[in-house]
């Protein structure tokens, strides 16, 4: 068996809202409770196992690679929610997707300050 992602610890201030927020945006589902955490599990089998922190967050980066379609959908979800998006990581283009390697991207936060990108190609893989 190759080496694999299997799952990742998510901090917040409120696991299920946060673990809600990723998956509406997404539109995936919201895994019943597993002991302190709530999992999200993304498509390719990965989970995002959110767990309460009383402490101050360090925000993190999170990566999604979609396909055009998932794009325009999640997309508008972000735009309905009233979210500030970017095109780059550092937050300077607001208002703005990235047409990085000849796809689409765009970097958006949740609730407890993680930073969230979709985009519809690896970085890297030219265009």
């Amino acid at each position: 068996m190759p080496v694999a992602l299997n799952h990742t610890i998510v901090a917040a201030h409120n696991k299920l809202a946060s673990a809600r927020f990723l998956a509406d945006i997404l539109g995936l589902e919201v895994s019943p409770e597993y002991g302190p955490f709530v999992p999200v599990e993304i498509p390719n089998g990965v989970t995002l196992d959110y767990i309460d922190s009383p402490d101050p967050i360090t925000p993190q980066h999170y990566a999604f690679l979609v396909t055009e379609g998932e794009f325009d959908e999640i997309f508008a979800r972000v735009k309905a929610a009233g979210l500030t998006y970017w095109a780059d990581p550092f937050h300077r283009r607001t208002m703005e997707i990235n047409t990085n390697d000849g796809g689409r991207g765009t970097y958006f936060d949740d609730p407890n300050g993680h930073n969230l990108e979709i985009i519809t190609r690896p970085y890297g893989s030219g265009g």
